[in-house]
């Protein structure tokens, strides 16, 4: 790929400058950052290593752990190493890869939440043919569905981006390449990236976040009218609980950064934002599925008592008719 840039290399402003603030934040973030691969490295662990959680909803909450594992380590490791030095650079083409990275993974996540909530919905309003329509073929197609689109609509944000000329300043106000600040930057016209920005990444937010609605008004009517047994109800609502509580934490904070106009002061909101879906919202999901699900909660314990050597062992397909 070509470019014409004049820019060798970015300086990250960072979240602050003052260096008592820095030393409080450095543990603060590497204590989050340490609860991220721990937590959902557990339920990775979990899902795939205890054959009652061989099904399509452990399959994709196998994969949201994974994505938030991989979508803070694109920015949280950087940040940390910017606490520790004065001035945080970084090379023109790493600036690309964190950018794509980021918008890969972060998409990702957003798309599958959409398919966590069409498996609920099919799960609760048609359990009779539930393993007939999310058998492990279906599965395994949207999971790649979901990753695959992830990384080409990254992929189009980083040729574009990559291809605008940087000649004049190189300080990015943000504590990682972010799109808007690097736009900011650009010598030549952003009209069509800033377009791209607004129509696609609105699509690839908004497509699932409406899946999710649809769904769950679904699931709601369902259960009020057509499921009269109270334990049923507080199962499902339980497990329809934890998953509203993601996408909660999820698409707010995208929806606010991405589709409302920026405008005043808004790079230190942005920044404050986007923390929020980066650091702290990996960190609360394994917190939420775990607490809130009796399931996850037996296989750990299951997990913490067996001896080591049998850590790893699983029995039978991934996943199991129910």
């Amino acid at each position: 790929m070509e470019n014409q840039t004049e820019v060798g290399e970015f300086i990250l402003i960072g979240l602050t400058n003052l260096w008592e603030l820095q030393k409080i934040l450095f543990p603060l973030f590497l204590l989050l950052y340490l609860i991220i691969l721990l937590g959902n490295g557990a339920i990775v662990a979990v899902a795939v290593t205890e054959p009652q959680l061989h099904t399509p909803m452990y399959f994709f909450l196998g994969n949201l752990s994974c994505l938030d594992i991989f979508f803070s380590t694109v920015t949280v490791p950087k940040m940390l190493a910017g606490f520790l030095s004065e001035l945080q650079t970084i090379s023109f083409s790493g600036c690309m890869t964190q950018l794509h990275f980021f918008h890969f993974l972060g998409s990702s996540e957003v798309i599958l939440l959409g398919v966590m909530a069409y498996d609920r919905y099919v799960a609760i309003c048609n359990p009779l043919r539930y393993t007939i329509i999310m058998r492990k073929q279906i599965c395994l197609i949207l999971a790649t569905a979901t990753w695959t689109t992830g990384f080409f609509h990254a992929l189009m944000h980083t040729v574009m981006t990559a291809r605008l000329p940087f000649c004049g300043p190189n300080h990015v106000e943000h504590y990682f390449c972010e799109i808007k600040p690097l736009l900011k930057l650009a010598c030549g016209s952003t009209r069509l990236n800033l377009m791209l920005l607004n129509t696609v990444t609105s699509c690839i937010a908004m497509a699932p976040f409406v899946v999710t609605l649809l769904s769950y008004f679904y699931i709601i009517t369902f259960l009020l009218f057509k499921v009269h047994s109270q334990k049923g109800r507080q199962k499902a609502f339980s497990t329809c609980g934890s998953h509203l509580m993601v996408v909660a934490l999820l698409y707010v904070p995208v929806l606010f950064n991405y589709m409302l106009p920026s405008v005043g002061t808004v790079d230190q909101r942005e920044m404050m934002v986007t923390i929020i879906y980066s650091a702290v919202t990996p960190v609360l999901n394994p917190l939420i599925y775990t607490l809130r699900n009796q399931e996850v909660k037996k296989a750990l314990q299951k997990i913490l008592c067996r001896k080591p050597d049998g850590l790893f062992r699983t029995r039978g397909p991934f996943f199991t008719e129910k």
